[in-house]
């Protein structure tokens, strides 16, 4: 795929507008190349060489950070990229069955995309999300506690245009192209829509609030506890 002189004239000012928020221009790469990605839906070797035209670097440079990190893509994806972890927790709570699952019901590979363009899925090493384990993402939204069967309805909803809505985070999902413009730098306002912390996450602030532990040292008012506090000893055995 080509960036079109109409492509490039759109991204321009906001290739600025990003370039701009850093006092070395180099420093903009990342969320450059998430503004050509919003733009391609992936990062191909035209986003490659816009992105290094404006910011002084050679191609092999740009090459080698999408080549890097693995939310850049170097092949279209679906409008909605399934992501399904398989680290540890996940993997032992059910995640490598759901992934199994997943391309048997999908009928396509894992990083291949669904002949209706709207499904893409991989497994990813981490979510952060352990408390909710296993975990989906799509479009980097999360879908928690999930299953086969869970993860099937929701593709299935995802393929069919159903109205689907993230377990935690933002109201509602966005396309990948758009979660690329957020990613940028340029917000669609969801930000403060949603919920991230449910009861698993904070169960053990809660407990601790129940308990009364304090960190060692730390008295809860600001100020230092006595190193010697029976207090501080017992609260500090207890975490």
């Amino acid at each position: 795929m080509a960036l079109t002189d109409e492509a490039r004239a759109r991204l321009a000012p906001q290739a600025a507008e990003i370039i701009g928020r850093y006092p070395r221009a180099r420093s903009a790469l990342l969320p450059l190349l998430h503004l050509v990605q919003s733009e391609e839906g992936y990062v191909s070797q035209d986003g490659i060489a816009f992105c290094a035209e404006r910011l002084g670097l050679t191609e092999a440079d740009v090459t080698g950070v999408v080549s890097f990190y693995t939310m850049y893509k170097r092949k279209p994806v679906g409008e909605y990229h399934v992501g399904v972890c398989t680290n540890s927790l996940c993997a032992v709570m059910g995640g490598d069955a759901i992934l199994a699952d997943l391309k048997e019901h999908l009928g396509v590979a894992i990083d291949d995309v669904t002949p209706d363009g709207k499904v893409s899925y991989e497994h990813v090493e981490c979510n952060a999300a352990c408390d909710y384990a296993p975990v989906v993402m799509v479009n980097w939204e999360f879908f928690d506690n999930m299953t086969p069967a869970k993860t099937r309805d929701l593709v299935d909803d995802l393929r069919s245009g159903a109205d689907v809505k993230p377990t935690r985070g933002a109201p509602g999902l966005c396309t990948w192209k758009q979660a690329s413009k957020i990613l940028a730098g340029f917000n669609d306002g969801q930000a403060t829509g949603g919920h991230t912390a449910g009861a698993a996450t904070l169960a053990g602030l809660r407990i601790a609030k129940e308990q009364g532990w304090t960190p060692d040292g730390y008295s809860g008012n600001g100020a230092n506890a006595s190193a010697a506090s029976p207090e501080a000893d017992t609260a500090g055995g207890q975490q």
